[in-house]
């Protein structure tokens, strides 16, 4: 394990984020869904600046401490509805998103010499090691980018139309 370098990406990617979100926001695509199920870049967001509020750092934080602890709940399901993601101004989630993880990533760096492997046992998953959750926290992070950057693509193909896009590649 090396948590270092994975800190590093934690630290980071908030600029990545940023800067694909200037590109959706700017061609005016920050609320447009492929289609009703997917989420659009704004909800993306949202959902990115609740899990570093209510999944990674504090389950981590919960197997280091105690492991059998109950971690909290996650419904996802139909969350950006719920809590309206697509109403909700893009700075401010932003910005939100960007304190938090500045906050995680000090709260990561104050840590010192940890165990990686201690493990929460969970329910349907089974074992899960405070490693695995930051090693997943990074992986995260760049799956959301990549779903920004496939808005971005989407968009290119229904803005371009009729013309194909064919020429730029295939999405993989």
């Amino acid at each position: 394990m090396k948590p270092d370098p994975l800190i590093v990406r934690l630290e980071h990617f908030p600029k990545a984020l940023r800067a694909a979100v200037a590109v959706a926001e700017a061609s005016g695509m920050l609320h447009w869904k492929p289609a009703p199920q997917h989420w659009s870049v704004l909800e993306i967001c949202c959902h990115l600046r609740d899990e570093e509020r209510e999944d990674f750092r504090p389950r981590i934080a919960s197997t280091l401490e105690a492991p059998t602890r109950p971690w909290s709940p996650l419904n996802l399901e139909g969350i950006a509805e719920t809590r309206r993601y697509n109403e909700q101004d893009v700075a401010t989630v932003l910005n939100d998103f960007e304190r938090e993880r500045a906050a995680s990533v000090a709260w990561l760096r104050s840590l010192g010499a940890v165990d990686w492997t201690v493990a929460h046992p969970h329910p349907k998953a089974g074992p899960v090691a405070a490693g695995e959750l930051l090693a997943s926290w990074a992986a995260h992070d760049a799956l959301h980018l990549r779903q920004v950057a496939r808005r971005l693509y989407d968009a290119a193909e229904t803005d371009g139309a009729p013309y194909r896009i064919v020429y730029a590649g295939e999405w993989r």
